[in-house]
């Protein structure tokens, strides 16, 4: 397969060719040899890598009774988003809940070759979190609890040890040793969700912990103005931290700060998606709780201010942090594809294009005047698996 595009936010127009699922070549185009896909307007980037997807297009994982059929048509759509790698993320619930969503997804990775393909670790976000009003966010009060690493040997023996991500707040009593433990298992450990101290913040990342979740929320709407876990998430160095840029979770001067103080290196953009992404406005579930997106696309809990995940697509992040961030188109794509990989350990897979590299691509046109990204297709493993004619 030879396809035509131009590299990332750069001109040079290239021929990638690509045989049993890998990049053979990477080679100036010519012009004179018709391209499988692509063309002069077409650029190519590493398939996006999205680390915290609640579902998609009316499929919820976090429903105990979603179909693991569904999961896979919610795979399906997700794809032609140009994302070519996730993390199932399930949520805040009881101790059966979480178990019976844990199994759905297994299960669909099981049954469905594209849930296989296209997951690579289960996000477990909660319940190990805060209770209080503000760094709990949207996951329920009542469920919120201290770390306890039987119950989640458990979960994981369910998920057939694919849990690769938990997000927990450092502050419960025990939490560094169950970071501690996690570490050791290869986990990856992260921070959200936190009222923690600078302190519990620092014997968290000594203890192990990697990432801050979706820096910048699930917190409370006023904090101390020097003193706050914020500000000192911001501060380690040891921690990568994920980011919504989606226009409603932090505003885009926010978004701007925050990107230079963590540097793009240490960036990550994920989407937090909840199944009601792709539909149109009105009140869809998360889990247990009834959520209202509105008209802007903003999703918050019904009848309250409080954000409950998104409605964004990593295609829109992507474009969404070039314009907000005073970043480079560049930039901005390898926070949704190599700064995410390489976190998983899975750079050798995803989040470059070099001879050799297997063939995970996303295909898209970039509008630089109005700031936006069409895809065009998705490519995993070397194969067409969404595109827009799709």
């Amino acid at each position: 397969m030879r396809i035509r595009g131009k590299l990332g936010g750069s001109d040079r127009l290239l021929d990638l060719l690509i045989a049993n699922g890998r990049i053979t070549a990477i080679e100036s185009a010519d012009v004179s040899i018709p391209a499988d896909l692509g063309d002069a307007d077409l650029r190519l980037a590493p398939g996006f890598v999205d680390l915290q997807v609640n579902g998609f297009h009316g499929v919820d994982w976090n429903d105990p009774k979603t179909d693991p059929e569904r999961i896979a048509e919610a795979v399906r759509h997700i794809w032609s988003t140009g994302v070519a790698a996730l993390c199932p993320t399930v949520i805040t619930g009881s101790s059966e809940q979480i178990t019976r969503c844990l199994g759905n997804v297994t299960r669909a990775t099981e049954q469905f070759p594209e849930v296989a393909r296209t997951s690579i670790g289960i996000h477990l976000e909660g319940p190990f979190i805060s209770p209080e009003d503000g760094p709990r966010g949207a996951h329920p009060r009542e469920h919120a609890r201290p770390p306890d690493w039987s119950e989640f040997a458990r979960w994981q023996e369910t998920a057939q040890g694919s849990i690769r991500i938990i997000t927990l707040a450092p502050e419960w009593p025990g939490a560094c040793k169950f970071i501690e433990h996690a570490n050791k298992e290869g986990l990856v450990v992260a921070i959200g969700h936190t009222a923690a101290d600078s302190r519990q913040l620092a014997d968290a990342v000594s203890a192990g912990a990697r990432l801050s979740t979706h820096l910048g929320n699930g917190s409370h709407a006023q904090l101390d103005r020097h003193k706050n876990y914020v500000w000192a998430q911001l501060a380690e160095d040891r921690l990568a931290a994920s980011f919504i840029v989606d226009g409603h979770h932090l505003p885009p001067d926010v978004v701007k700060c925050m990107i230079r103080c963590k540097s793009p290196a240490r960036s990550i953009l994920v989407t937090d998606a909840i199944a009601a992404t792709g539909l149109p406005p009105g009140r869809h579930l998360l889990g247990e709780a009834e959520v209202e997106v509105s008209a802007e696309r903003r999703v918050s809990l019904v009848g309250t201010p409080y954000l409950a995940g998104s409605v964004l697509e990593m295609h829109d992040a992507v474009a969404k942090t070039v314009q907000y961030a005073d970043v480079t188109l560049d930039e901005a794509l390898e926070m949704a594809s190599a700064n995410p990989a390489r976190l998983l350990g899975l750079d050798g897979e995803y989040g470059s294009i070099e001879t050799g590299r297997i063939a995970n691509l996303a295909l898209f046109r970039w509008n630089a005047g109005e700031t936006a990204i069409e895809i065009a297709a998705t490519i995993l493993g070397g194969e067409v698996i969404g595109s827009a004619a799709a």
